[in-house]
C-alpha cells in the first residue's frame, strides 16, 4: 500500500449548482460490468438519442469501473485499450445531445482493481475536465484499506474541491453504500447524490429490500442533493413487468436518480414503455425536490405519497404480496384533497370520490397523481 496521506481539515464545499432534479441516464455496470468498452458506450449513446430516452430526460451516459489504464510519467491517468481516446468518446456523446460520466475511487485502486485517484485528486479532476467529462461516480472500495469510515467525509471532500476547481460542471456521485450516515454530510462535501445502500441486484427481494427501506431518509433530499438507492435494473430480465413498474414507481416516489442499467439496443416495447413513461418520470423530476414517504401499511400492502411542486400529490398503492390485493386510498386519512386523479400507468383519469380502491397485481403498483 502507498504511504498514508492525512485527510484534509473539514469545510463546507460550495454547491456546484447541478442536478436540481435527480440525474437521469444510463450506467454500464449492471449489464456490461468489466466488458464495457468504447463501442458499447457509443452504441448506448446512439440508442438513447434515437429511442426517445434522451428526449425523456435520460442524458448521462456513465462509464463505470474498468476503463482505467496506468499513470504516465507525469502522474496523469490514462485509459486502457478498451477506451483508446476518451476525449473523442466524450465529443461523440456530446454530439448526440448527451453527457458523459466516468468512475474512480478515493483509494489507490478501484473495486475491480484498476487505478484509483489516491494522491491524484486534483490532477484527475483536471484530466476529466479536459476530456469533457460531465459526471463522476466516486467509489469508496480501495480507500477502506487506508482510511476509517469516520475519515470518509474529509476524503470525499478532497474530490469535491478538486471538481469545483476545474471550472467544469461535473455532477459528483458519492458511492460508499450508505456508510457513516452519508445523507447527513454528503451535500457538505460537494455531493449531488449519495448511495444509501449496498449494490442492487436484478431480483424482487433485492429491489424491494432497498427501495422500501428509504422512508426515514426523506428529509435529507432536496434539489441538487439526492438519496441514491442505486441504479435501475429494469429490462435486465430478473423481474416481471409488474415488478419493474413497481421499481420505476418507487424510485420516482423517492426522487431517486433514474440510471438505466440494461442494454438499450435490445429493449422490448414493454420495457421501453416502463422506462419512458413521461407521466411517471414527471413525478421523479418534480421541481419541488421533496422525497416521498410511506403513509400507510397493512402487511404486504403499502401506500406511499409524495408532495409535488404544483400542490398535487403522487400516491402509490404497492402490493408486495404474492397474490392480487385490494388497496383503498382514503384521501382524508392520507391528508390528500382530491378533486382529480389520474392513473399514470393506465394513462387515464379516474374518479377520485372520497377514496380510491384498486385491485393491485401481485408485486405490482397503481400510481396516481391526485390534484386538489
Amino acid at each position: 500500500m502507498p504511504a498514508r496521506i492525512e485527510p484534509p481539515a473539514r469545510h463546507a464545499v460550495r454547491d456546484n449548482g447541478l442536478a436540481r432534479t435527480p440525474p437521469m441516464g444510463w450506467n454500464s455496470w449492471n449489464k456490461f460490468a468489466g466488458r464495457v468498452d468504447d463501442a458499447a458506450v457509443r452504441a448506448m449513446a446512439d440508442a438513447m438519442a434515437s429511442n426517445g430516452m434522451r428526449d425523456a430526460g435520460y442524458v448521462y451516459v456513465n462509464i463505470d469501473d474498468t476503463w482505467e489504464g496506468e499513470r504516465d510519467a507525469q502522474g496523469n491517468i490514462t485509459t486502457n485499450r478498451k477506451f483508446p481516446d476518451m476525449k473523442a468518446l466524450a465529443d461523440y456523446v456530446h454530439a448526440k445531445g448527451l453527457k458523459l460520466g466516468i468512475y474512480s475511487s478515493p483509494g489507490p485502486n478501484t473495486c475491480a482493481g484498476y487505478e484509483g485517484s489516491y494522491g491524484h485528486e486534483a490532477q484527475d479532476a483536471r484530466t476529466y475536465a479536459a476530456w469533457g467529462i460531465d459526471y463522476l461516480k466516486y467509489d469508496w472500495c480501495g480507500a477502506r484499506n487506508i482510511y476509517t469510515d469516520a475519515e470518509m467525509p474529509a476524503v470525499y471532500q478532497k474530490m469535491g474541491d478538486a471538481l469545483l476547481a476545474t471550472g467544469r460542471p461535473i455532477v459528483y456521485s458519492l458511492c460508499q453504500y450508505g456508510r457513516e450516515d452519508v445523507w447527513t454530510w454528503g451535500a457538505d462535501v460537494g455531493g449531488n447524490l449519495w448511495r444509501t445502500t449496498g449494490d442492487i441486484r436484478d431480483t424482487w427481494d433485492s429491489m424491494t429490500r432497498i427501495g422500501f427501506a428509504q422512508d426515514s431518509l426523506a428529509r435529507f433530499a432536496k434539489p441538487g442533493h439526492w438519496n441514491d438507492p442505486d441504479m435501475l435494473e429494469i429490462g435486465n430480465g430478473g423481474m416481471s413487468a409488474d415488478e419493474y413498474r413497481t421499481h420505476m414507481s418507487l424510485w420516482s416516489i423517492l426522487a431517486a436518480p433514474l440510471l438505466a442499467g440494461n442494454d438499450l439496443r435490445a429493449m422490448t416495447p414493454e420495457i421501453r414503455d416502463i422506462l419512458l413513461n413521461r407521466e411517471v418520470i414527471a413525478i421523479d423530476q418534480d421541481a419541488g425536490g421533496k422525497q416521498g414517504a410511506r403513509a400507510w401499511q397493512d402487511g404486504d400492502r403499502e401506500i406511499w405519497t409524495r408532495e409535488l411542486a404544483d400542490g398535487s400529490r403522487a400516491v402509490a398503492l404497492f402490493n408486495r404480496g404474492d397474490a392480487p390485493a385490494s388497496i383503498t386510498a382514503r384521501w382524508a386519512s392520507l391528508g390528500v384533497r382530491a378533486r382529480q386523479a389520474r392513473d399514470l400507468w393506465a394513462h387515464q383519469d379516474v374518479s377520485p370520490g372520497s377514496e380510491h380502491t384498486a385491485t393491485v397485481p401481485a408485486h405490482g403498483v397503481v400510481l396516481l397523481r391526485v390534484t386538489r
